[in-house]
């Protein structure tokens, strides 16, 4: 039916195939469908707050920490992102050993081995798209870095203020976006692992898969939290720079 590829390759394996990466990559635009956007998105008002704090802080310990820490953690899923498409590459050598075992399996599709290749490639797929994820935000987060520790102290008298907190806050909005995306592609990756049965599975996996993801960002009691710190952040101020303005004509504090 599709030319260089195995005969037993259907309609159904494309359907279950396009739903799988077209959820993942379109993940962002179906939460602005049914919400206010992902939660990463709403954040970027309060990271706005922490980089106007920061200009104003002369040691960054608490900056750096938190910095650290996201980097760590990027770094982790990184390097045991990388083991795990080692693992899935190293079945290739012994593919037709373990397809014939899987077919031992009655509730797995019977299909011939170079479907089975090809089921393990689309694996590989995602799980090399999921380490090019982090690695990318490894690297934006190094940028952010760098744009961090060249802020001023003091910025009242700096002409370009706003465009310097901007830029560093699309960097590292950017970065967890990044991260985000690399994080979503595990539960995606357990979604093609159902295409070994049957691609009607791959879809009812996908469709749960999206439904758990959107959930979380939408009716969880974290996700109203964070919403609700968001709205909060928006009243108190939509400007933080005009915030930090209003707070150095006032009074200045006690020793």
């Amino acid at each position: 039916m599709f030319p260089f590829l195995p005969p037993d390759f259907s309609w159904a394996h494309v359907s279950a195939l396009a739903l799988l990466f077209g959820s993942w990559f379109c993940y962002p635009i179906i939460l602005r469908k049914f919400g206010r956007g992902s939660l990463n998105s709403q954040l970027v008002i309060v990271r706005q707050y922490w980089i106007s704090a920061a200009t104003r802080r002369q040691a960054k310990p608490f900056d750096a920490v938190l910095l650290g820490h996201i980097t760590n953690s990027i770094a982790f899923f990184g390097s045991a992102t990388l083991l795990v498409l080692a693992g899935v590459l190293s079945t290739i050598a012994s593919v037709k050993v373990i397809h014939e075992t899987v077919q031992q399996l009655h509730f797995i599709d019977n299909t011939s081995l170079e479907l089975f290749a090809l089921q393990i490639g689309v694996l590989a797929l995602v799980v090399a798209l999921c380490f090019f994820s982090f690695t990318y935000a490894l690297r934006k987060l190094i940028y952010t870095i760098a744009l961090l520790g060249a802020l001023p102290d003091e910025m009242d008298n700096c002409p370009t203020q706003d465009r310097l907190i901007n830029g560093l806050n699309v960097v590292l909005s950017e970065a967890i976006k990044t991260f985000n995306f690399g994080i979503r592609g595990y539960y995606y990756a357990i979604a093609s692992i159902c295409l070994f049965i049957s691609p009607l599975a791959c879809i009812l996996a996908t469709i749960t898969v999206t439904s758990i993801l959107m959930f979380r960002q939408l009716a969880t009691p974290t996700a109203h939290a964070i919403q609700d710190y968001v709205d909060a952040a928006r009243e108190w101020n939509d400007d933080p720079v005009t915030m930090k303005s209003e707070n150095k004509k006032g009074t200045e504090p006690a020793n």
